[in-house]
C-alpha cells in the first residue's frame, strides 16, 4: 500500500512515490502509454504529480492537462516548475516571467492553482528578492499553494530564507545511490527549516535497474536507445558504475526486490525526503516502482549497499 508523507512545513501530504514527466508524457512516450502509466498511478495510491512548464516545450503540461480533467482536484497534489527557456525565447525568474508563466501553466493544466511552484534552477540575473515577491504574490493571489526550489546552493537558500514573504517547503535535488551530493549540506540545512526533498532520477534515468549491463549495448525500447530521450543518460553509462550496479543485485534478489525497489527504498531511507519522483514509460513500470513504499531497509543491509557502491578494484585502467 502507498504511504504518504507531509512535504516540509506545508500541509501537503505526498505519496512517497510520485510521478515525473520529463522526456516523457506530451514528448518520448505514445500518448495511450503515457494514459495508461497515470491511470495506474493513481490507481496504486500515487497522489503527487511534478512537471515542469518546459518539459516538452508546454506539451507535458497540456497532456497533464487533458488527463487529470475528469479527477477531482483535491485528488492529487500538483507541482509545476520555471525558469529554463521556453519555445518562445521567455525564461528567468523575474516578476514579470513567473507572472506570465504561471498563467500559462495553469491554462495548460487546466487548474486554477497548482498545489507547489518551484523555481527550477536559481536565476542570477534577476535579484533574489524581485523572485521572492513574486513568488509571494503568485501564493497570496491563490495561484500556488506552496513554493520550492530545485538544484539551488545553500547559499542561495539561506539568501532566499532570509527575505520576508512566502517561504520553501521543498527542495528538489537530483538524488540517487548514484548522485550523492544534497547529503552533505542541503539535506541538513533544508531540515532545519522545514524543507521537504522531492528527489528526482532516484534510478539515475533508469540505470539503477539494471537493464543496462557492462560490456553490451543498450536494450532496445530503452531510454538511452532512444534518440528522443538518451542524450542526458550516456554519462551514466560507464563500466565502473554498472559494475556497482550488477553487485547491488543479489542485496535486491535477496530482499525479494527488483533492484529499482531497491533503489527507490534507499533513497526514502532519508526521513529528510518526502518524495522519490519517478518517470514511467510503462504501466508495469509504476507497479514496480510504486511497490517501493513501506519497503524498510535494515542497517546491515545498507552496509552492504554501501560496500557495493564503494570504488571498484578492478577498475584502474
Amino acid at each position: 500500500m502507498m504511504r504518504h508523507r507531509r512535504l516540509g512545513n506545508s500541509d501537503l501530504l505526498v505519496s512517497e512515490v510520485s510521478l515525473g514527466s520529463w522526456l516523457t508524457y506530451g514528448g518520448g512516450v505514445p500518448r495511450d502509454r503515457a494514459e495508461a502509466c497515470v491511470r495506474r498511478a493513481f490507481d496504486l495510491g500515487v497522489n503527487f504529480i511534478d512537471t515542469a512548464n518546459v518539459y516538452a516545450g508546454g506539451a507535458a503540461e497540456s497532456f497533464l492537462g487533458e488527463v487529470l480533467a475528469g479527477r477531482p482536484r483535491e485528488a492529487y497534489v500538483l507541482a509545476t516548475k520555471v525558469f529554463f527557456p521556453m519555445p518562445s525565447g521567455d525564461r528567468g525568474l523575474s516578476a514579470a516571467q513567473i507572472e506570465k508563466q504561471l498563467d500559462a501553466s495553469l491554462k495548460r493544466l487546466r487548474t486554477d492553482h497548482v498545489d507547489l511552484y518551484q523555481c527550477h534552477r536559481y536565476d542570477p540575473e534577476t535579484p533574489l528578492p524581485e523572485t521572492m515577491a513574486a513568488l509571494t504574490a503568485a501564493v497570496a493571489k491563490g495561484k500556488a499553494r506552496f513554493i520550492g526550489f530545485s538544484e539551488w546552493t545553500p547559499a542561495q537558500i539561506r539568501a532566499a530564507l532570509a527575505l520576508p514573504g512566502a517561504r520553501f517547503v521543498s527542495s528538489q535535488p537530483q538524488y540517487s545511490m548514484l548522485e550523492r551530493g544534497p547529503e552533505a549540506e542541503v539535506f541538513p540545512l533544508c531540515a532545519r527549516e522545514g524543507i521537504g526533498q522531492i528527489v528526482w532520477s532516484p534510478l539515475a534515468q533508469g540505470v539503477l535497474t539494471g537493464k543496462y549491463e557492462p560490456g553490451r549495448p543498450p536494450p532496445a525500447g530503452s531510454r538511452a536507445a532512444s534518440a528522443a530521450m538518451g542524450a542526458f543518460i550516456q554519462r551514466r553509462l560507464e563500466e565502473r558504475t554498472l559494475r556497482k550496479v550488477e553487485r547491488l543485485r543479489p542485496i535486491a534478489a535477496g530482499l525479494g526486490l527488483t533492484l529499482a525497489q531497491l533503489a527507490i527504498a534507499w533513497v526514502l531511507r532519508r526521513p529528510e525526503v518526502s518524495s522519490a519522483i519517478v518517470g514511467a514509460s510503462r504501466p508495469e513500470q509504476v507497479e514496480e516502482n510504486a511497490a517501493a513504499s513501506g519497503v524498510r531497509l535494515e542497517a546491515d543491509v545498507l552496509e552492504r549497499i554501501e560496500r557495493a557502491l564503494g570504488e571498484d578494484p578492478g577498475a584502474g585502467a
